[in-house]
């Protein structure tokens, strides 16, 4: 960063010492790991969002050539991951594994990116942890291979903070991070909001320092820079409202996603559930609180400490986002905050190398930690898609699907999304053949007796869990928070399928054992069907 470059004794020994291997040579490496770690997720089918949004919207560029999607709702999401996909569908064909394969490339460039930065801030061994790190994190393992724009956008992201933090920048430095910064915001909108934050923050440097010439003119280029973004991301806007009429998306979703979240009480809930996100969840608390331990020791003095610039810079970034997305988003997915992470692991690894001379036995546990997320569940409710659990919905909704097409291909499926667009969507790798769905909201008492009121719409249901918490009996910290979750955040008990079955008349035909907490049943109706001739 030009604007406040360390001095020369903050940059990292390492550079002095050794040849350091060109990215373009690890990055082959990197996409190895990740793509032989993620092996056995490669065939699986579309799931949740990218069923729902991402792969209809670049199925319809790819087939027709249109920005806007119409096959799904648009929700003016910008259009770079559509066109990426669409051009990578050329070489490897429409086909799930093709997809994923492309994703694991994205992701691999991700990392590549968190170890520039962590490299030349802290030298190469804090490179290696902070990238390890962030590759095994349950949210960031997932997300590896998941075809939702959030990837994109964090690997633009990242490549453009590790432009404007690199110790000693130079000029053209501000045209790549204007770049790769415009580039996160074509991928997802709210991408735009960490160089915003970081153009605020070089406002306050230039008001600081506006009587030293060097740093005056330093700072007007990098805040010049840092607002390039929003010109690419109007003019997506712009180009959607004329097509659409639309700013924002369609109403319905500029109401979840914005306008209806202005409630204090709301946004107080979200700024601690964020913070959890950002520090808690996944297992996160262990390199944390690790790194707050290690602030009891001395710092050591011949370790390289991460320049007091540098932090302060990822401090106002953690702060943005950790406010925008308790303001913005209907949902708390926590993939928004995907180029945050790498962030909070880097300085909890600065800590420890700074303060711990064995810090690798730190580094390990944390490790073992994110490891353990990936396959095991934490005591409170969670999206399906923070760790493995989401393969577990996907393969018992293939079985699923695949007996009612074996069975019932005539049927007419009460269900909820996203298997009402399973059964609908032969692109999502579920079925050959569409399959008629009678879709509800969710399976929730309420919606479940709606549909009683109506049995003549569907002759078979597919119920399934929406979300993962755990089972009556089990630990649960998430249960007081009930009450507000059902009132902010959609939060909802599904009704199990033997209820279901009482209160719809049905029976179940198929249910198999639960795979680690998530569910799967199959009913049917006998209608008794007026066969007889019409009186003449």
């Amino acid at each position: 960063m030009t604007a406040s470059a360390p001095s020369p004794s903050t940059v990292p020994r390492s550079r002095g010492k050794r040849v350091l291997l060109p990215l373009w040579m690890l990055y082959p490496v990197f996409f190895a790991a990740v793509y032989f770690s993620h092996l056995t997720l490669l065939r699986l089918p579309y799931f949740w969002d990218e069923a729902g949004y991402y792969i209809p919207a670049a199925w319809d560029f790819f087939r027709i050539g249109t920005l806007i999607p119409v096959t799904t709702a648009s929700n003016a999401h910008p259009p770079l991951p559509s066109i990426l996909l669409a051009g990578w569908w050329r070489l490897s064909g429409f086909v799930p594994s093709g997809t994923r394969t492309f994703i694991c490339m994205v992701a691999a460039a991700a990392l590549l990116a968190v170890f520039r930065l962590a490299r030349s801030l802290l030298g190469t061994p804090a490179a290696v942890a902070t990238t390890l790190l962030t590759a095994v994190y349950p949210i960031w393992f997932v997300q590896s291979t998941l075809a939702h724009a959030d990837i994109f956008a964090a690997a633009f992201t990242l490549w453009g903070l590790s432009f404007y933090l690199q110790p000693a920048g130079l000029p053209r430095t501000r045209i790549y991070a204007a770049t790769l910064f415009s580039l996160a915001a074509l991928s997802k909108e709210t991408a735009v909001i960490t160089p915003l934050a970081l153009a605020l923050w070089e406002a306050f440097l230039l008001a600081r320092d506006r009587n030293i010439p060097g740093l005056r003119r330093a700072h007007i280029g990098w805040i010049a820079a840092l607002l390039v973004p929003v010109l690419p991301l109007a003019a997506w806007y712009a180009y959607h409202f004329h097509r659409t009429g639309y700013v924002f998306g369609n109403p319905e979703f500029l109401r979840y996603n914005a306008t209806a979240n202005l409630d204090a009480h709301r946004i107080a809930l979200c700024l601690y559930h964020r913070l959890l996100h950002l520090t808690m969840h996944m297992n996160m608390f262990v390199p944390v609180l690790c790194a707050a331990a290690t602030l009891l020791v001395p710092a050591i003095a011949t370790r390289v400490r991460l320049p007091r610039p540098a932090l302060n810079a990822i401090a106002v970034i953690l702060v943005a986002n950790w406010i925008a997305f308790s303001v913005l988003g209907g949902a708390l997915l926590t993939r928004y905050l995907l180029p945050m992470y790498p962030l909070v692991l880097l300085v909890c690894v600065a800590q420890w190398q700074l303060r711990v001379r064995s810090w690798a036995w730190i580094a390990a546990l944390s490790a073992a930690a994110l490891l353990a997320g990936i396959w095991i569940n934490p005591p409170y409710a969670f999206a399906p898609e923070d760790n493995l659990t989401y393969r577990d919905m996907i393969v018992l909704h293939q079985r699923a699907v695949a007996i009612i097409a074996q069975r019932w291909p005539h049927a007419t499926v009460l269900t909820a999304w996203p298997a009402s667009s399973e059964l609908e969507r032969p692109e999502l790798g579920y079925i050959k053949q569409p399959i008629k769905a009678f879709p509800i909201r969710d399976f929730s008492l309420e919606e479940i007796e709606k549909a009683a009121a109506d049995p003549g719409e569907y002759d078979t249901a597919l119920l399934f869990s929406t979300k993962w918490a755990p089972l009556p009996g089990q630990t649960d910290l998430s249960r007081r928070n009930r009450p507000a979750d059902a009132r902010y955040f959609d939060f909802h008990q599904d009704v199990r399928p033997a209820e279901a079955a009482a209160i719809l008349h049905g029976e179940i035909v198929w249910q198999p054992p639960p795979r680690h907490g998530e569910w799967v049943a199959i009913l049917r109706f006998p209608r008794i069907v007026d066969a007889g001739l019409p009186l003449r």
